[in-house]
């Protein structure tokens, strides 16, 4: 029955050649055969066609656009998408065979929910092992456990494109964090169920990963939950529990400023502490 509903896959890339046929062998070995792939390239200094010509396989598509972030490529992806169902995989990620079988057999024999992820394995050098991520997870309404980390990778989500429609893709303004701000959109409204087996591998390590590349990412995650506070998706509950974490992770953040100078990065915090400490409203200026 699964088999006939089949999954669009987006893929983004930025010169990562040799990681990224890795990425697309580990899709065409998936056991669920029903899908399309769909690889954007994210204007890559090197073209992809040494990569692209190694794949015969007519359900592979390459794309292009200029270089503006994976947030970008993967929204140009989902546009371009055919099916009703979408799924993510990084360029330096890999699916384990059964990945995609298991995720869509758990959402068309539950239609009530609309979107799973899986657990993960972390590889570095060549090496498992045990990430602070891959320890605890978390299903079912998780909103206020979503605030305070991602927890879920973006490689391991299946879920229907009129949901990431409906929640407004992921955000092009993030340099990082997309993912922890688009996990928070959906589930301020939806549950967001975990099938707790390792089913992807990350791998680890490489210099070019923008968790390395930007300081500060908790910077990112602040700016999600005040416009989350500000969207009107937040029942009096979970608007508690984000301001909660959003004042938390604002002290830690420019505790982090003054400590190593940053105080450029400590200034567009400063509205943010008022209004912690004086009641007054953010008016992002």
């Amino acid at each position: 029955m699964t088999a006939d509903i089949p999954v669009s896959i987006i893929i983004p890339v930025y010169n990562r050649q040799s990681m990224l046929e890795r990425a697309i062998t580990s899709v065409l070995r998936q056991t669920y055969t029903a899908f399309e792939l769909i690889v954007v390239d994210d204007g890559s200094d090197e073209p992809l066609c040494a990569v692209a010509g190694k794949f015969a396989d007519k359900r592979i598509r390459f794309v292009k656009q200029l270089h503006k972030g994976v947030s970008a490529a993967r929204n140009y992806g989902v546009s371009l998408a055919r099916h009703t169902h979408i799924a993510f995989l990084d360029s330096d990620d890999e699916w384990l065979d059964d990945k995609l079988q298991q995720q869509m057999c758990f959402l068309t024999g539950q239609p009530a929910y609309r979107i799973c992820y899986t657990g993960e394995q972390w590889i570095r050098h060549g090496k498992t092992f045990d990430h602070p991520k891959s320890r605890e997870k978390f299903s079912g309404y998780i909103f206020e456990q979503c605030l305070n980390d991602c927890f879920i990778g973006c490689s391991t989500v299946v879920m229907e494109k009129s949901l990431f429609v409906q929640a407004g893709g992921f955000d092009t303004s993030l340099a990082v964090c997309e993912d922890y701000d688009l996990w928070l959109k959906i589930s301020a409204r939806y549950p967001i169920v975990l099938l707790d087996n390792r089913l992807i591998r990350k791998h680890g390590g490489h210099d070019d990963q923008l968790s390395r590349a930007v300081w500060g990412i908790d910077r990112f995650r602040i700016f999600s939950i005040k416009n989350i506070l500000e969207s009107g998706r937040l029942s009096d509950r979970q608007s508690e529990s984000a301001r909660r974490v959003l004042h938390k992770k604002t002290d830690i953040v420019c505790g982090g400023c003054l400590k190593r100078g940053r105080f450029d990065g400590f200034a567009q915090f400063i509205p943010l502490l008022l209004n912690k400490y004086t009641q007054l409203e953010w008016n992002g200026e």
